[in-house]
């Protein structure tokens, strides 16, 4: 059994009447120590030192301020850390006629409760609050009146844009882009109005951005097939339309129509919008591609999908030849040097 003493510690504290007290447990921890102890306390001039393992044995605590002072220059108390205010996320729902679903809807958004872990165990490492804004294209079947009666319960949490008519998927998601960056918000999330999309999945996106990436998409299809009460020719245009579009342009994204979708704004703050000319499901391909383009990490996360069970569904041939010809648009562009 040796001791190790450090002879500068020594000389530092020499003819001080400071008091060092030591932590029993790693005292004994270190073997090596042989040091005199009294009731827990070891003066300045034999503090141990085991050099060896290089384990600090005694530890000062505290000291009296009428010995050693305080540096003229240094505060003499540690500046207080600063509040860390939660994070800010807004949730874009087009709508169109869905007033079978909005009420509901936007309900459950605002009662979700993002500091309680999941099902699956999921918790968020950051707080967010999380907002809803609601784009309407004049739907004649009152859904934006059954918004304002939910922005009654929740004022600060639901808002409202109204506009004269059916102007399309992308225009929309673009008005609620530039609202959301126009106030403030740090994440930015797409979801349809109709169920399709679990509202509580929300909580995976934002998690994804908090943990490092910057566009994360709701997947059907990362990890296997995840989708319910879809035709079989649905999913085949659906997971067809993904091999097409990787095929023509290399867009490394499984799931390339995905309308379930988190950005960090930063991504939306990269994007000239002037640029964007998709306005149906294009717009979901147009917009993942750009922001691959610029070099954002893009994550997929495994969700479920759920065909909606109130309300009629927007597909149409129209968006399908869209479509089809915009990965053409996108991948000529890019090669130029126009996109």
């Amino acid at each position: 059994t040796r001791t190790h003493t450090h002879a500068s510690v020594s000389e530092m504290f020499a003819g001080s009447e400071d008091k060092y007290t030591w932590s029993p447990s790693s005292f004994r921890s270190c073997w090596f120590n042989t040091g005199p102890c009294q009731n827990g306390e070891l003066p300045a001039s034999s503090i141990a030192l085991c050099l060896s393992c290089r384990l600090v044995c005694a530890r000062r605590i505290t000291r009296r301020p009428s010995l050693v002072p305080s540096p003229p220059d240094s505060p003499s108390t540690a500046a207080p850390e600063p509040s860390v205010s939660a994070e800010r996320a807004l949730v874009v729902v087009p709508t169109y006629n869905e007033a079978a679903n909005i009420e509901r809807l936007l309900t459950h958004v605002c009662r979700m409760d993002p500091a309680a872990e999941s099902d699956e165990g999921l918790a968020l490492p950051r707080s967010v609050t999380i907002d809803v804004l609601v784009v309407d294209d004049g739907s004649p079947d009152g859904t934006a009146n059954l918004v304002r009666r939910v922005q009654a319960a929740f004022p600060d949490r639901v808002h409202l844009v109204e506009r004269p008519g059916k102007l399309g998927l992308g225009t929309a998601y673009v008005r609620g882009f530039r609202y959301a960056l126009a106030h403030g918000y740090d994440h930015v999330c797409e979801m349809d109005a109709d169920f399709s999309h679990n509202p509580d999945d929300l909580l995976k996106l934002i998690a994804a951005i908090q943990n490092g990436a910057d566009v994360a998409i709701g997947s059907r299809y990362v990890g296997g097939v995840r989708i319910m009460n879809w035709p079989l020719s649905r999913l085949v245009l659906s997971y067809g339309a993904g091999v097409y579009t990787r095929a023509i342009t290399g867009l490394p994204v499984l799931d390339v129509t995905a309308g379930f979708k988190c950005f960090h704004r930063r991504v939306l703050e990269a994007i000239d919008f002037d640029r964007v000319t998709s306005n149906g499901y294009s717009f979901q391909i147009e917009l993942t591609y750009r922001a691959w383009r610029q070099g954002f990490k893009i994550a997929e996360v495994p969700i479920v999908f759920t065909e909606r069970t109130e309300g009629q569904s927007k597909m149409s041939k129209a968006i399908v030849r869209e479509a089809a010809w915009k990965v053409w648009e996108l991948r000529v562009r890019q090669l130029v040097g126009k996109l």
